[in-house]
């Protein structure tokens, strides 16, 4: 199962300190079970995995397969928790060079929407040429610029290419039930569509639609991932002791580094590069969830060993404000053994015969001691192994640990009023109708 590791934190807060967040912690998980807590009407995910069921995950891989019969690319529109819960599981398992190397057998997975760079459009537009594309359009409103900006150029390409009748059987949109532009397109065009619940928030969204279908797509086993999580759900309701929980140890774990001994950067750290967007998942997750009131603690993220290579001098001697929360996997799916070489020029004969895993490990738990011996706490988290069922478990831990933190910082862990506030200045700069006034008070703030 998967294990979380707090011992070498036990320098840097008092004895006992995690444990006495018991009390905090179990009205925490409460508060979420029975929805009594700050944005309850965001909560649907806490039993989301239980609550799944076989006919939905048949719909899903149906209209899944639709695409990978008929397209040799899909390009995922969305942005945050619209793409980045599914491109973390689609990158954890995918070939570490997968658009390189096509075996004709799953769909290259590309995704848009996430930015709004003229050059990567013109580029992405270039790549699809030629190409039997289509688009898994995610957005809740159909309106996020980002998303809409390219889901228009992209739908555009796609008729244009293979023509009205076959976009409409390769473009999916997964939207609101019942409103927005989104919405309206889906009903118009025909599409195959699935609905974002109303009470499940985008970061949250892993196990909805919104990643479940690009997963599938990809090729990989949902049920699996599911099945994970669902597990998890049990290994961390209220009924389970403080101490064989999983999501309440983390959760309170890092609270008290972050309320006693001021450790105010979380550092999620992997020795596995095909976790780097697992990482961005969960920045969002944390850093929306935390960061209002002038609270939270600052989620990072670096991949080991290489940046150990960079941001290993500052993490190793920095401002001693920062832990790290290392992902620890048991198992590779491969086995390289390191060689030996006559000449032994680089001196490292002494590692022939060894796997390369072996290496890395040993690197991992140097890392671990130089870093506490710096100051830096370490949180660890073991998972046996990547495949589907151990991802769907992690996912679900965190999420759990999310809710559960936001609540003891006593923050709305569901809502991200602050997302808003670039959006009114861009569209004022953009003279969008309706913003005439602010357009107006931002150029006068310009001095134009």
């Amino acid at each position: 199962m998967i294990k979380v590791d707090y011992s070498q934190i036990a320098g840097f807060v008092p004895a006992g300190a995690v444990e006495a967040f018991e009390p905090r912690v179990k009205d925490a998980i409460e508060m979420l079970e029975k929805g009594t807590g700050k944005g309850n009407d965001f909560i649907g995910w806490v039993n989301l995995a239980s609550s799944i069921t076989p006919e939905f995950l048949a719909d899903i891989k149906a209209a899944a397969q639709v695409l990978r019969e008929n397209c040799d690319t899909v390009v995922v529109a969305g942005i945050g928790g619209s793409y980045l819960g599914a491109r973390a599981v689609i990158e954890a398992f995918s070939n570490s060079f997968a658009q390189l190397v096509q075996d004709g057998k799953n769909p290259v997975i590309l995704y848009a929407g996430n930015n709004i760079s003229e050059d990567y459009l013109y580029e992405l537009s270039e790549y699809l040429k030629g190409r039997k594309f289509g688009v898994i359009n995610i957005s809740k409103s159909g309106t996020t610029t980002e998303t809409a900006l390219a889901f228009r150029i992209l739908k555009k390409q796609c008729e244009d290419q293979r023509g009205k009748e076959m976009a409409r059987k390769v473009i999916v949109a997964v939207t609101d039930a019942k409103k927005g532009a989104a919405r309206i397109c889906a009903d118009k065009e025909g599409y195959k569509s699935f609905i974002i619940p109303d009470n499940v928030g985008g970061r949250f969204s892993v196990l909805t639609p919104v990643g479940l279908l690009p997963i599938a797509v990809a090729g990989y086993d949902i049920e699996q991932l599911v099945k994970g999580a669902a597990d998890m759900e049990k290994m961390t309701d209220s009924s389970v002791p403080f101490a064989q929980n999983p999501s309440a140890i983390y959760a309170a774990a890092r609270n008290a580094l972050y309320e006693q001994a001021g450790k105010k950067i979380e550092i999620l750290v992997n020795f596995q590069p095909k976790l780097h967007f697992f990482a961005e998942w969960w920045k969002q997750l944390y850093g929306e969830s935390e960061g209002k009131e002038l609270k939270g603690i600052f989620p990072a993220s670096v991949d080991f060993s290489t940046d150990l290579h960079s941001m290993g001098q500052w993490i190793q001697e920095g401002e001693r404000t920062i832990y790290e929360t290392v992902l620890s996997v048991d198992k590779v799916q491969h086995s390289v053994l390191f060689p030996s070489d006559e000449e032994n020029l680089d001196g490292l004969n002494f590692l022939a015969g060894k796997h390369v895993d072996e290496v890395n490990k040993m690197a991992e738990l140097g890392t671990q001691l130089a870093h506490v011996d710096g100051g830096v706490p370490n949180i660890r988290i073991n998972i046996p192994e990547l495949t589907e069922y151990w991802l769907g478990q992690l996912i679900y831990l965190f999420e759990k640990a999310c809710g559960i933190s936001g609540y003891l910082l006593q923050v709305n862990p569901f809502n991200q009023p602050g997302v808003e506030a670039y959006k009114k200045n861009m569209f004022a700069l953009l003279n969008k109708p309706g913003y005439e006034a602010e357009s107006k008070a931002i150029l006068a703030r310009l001095g134009k």
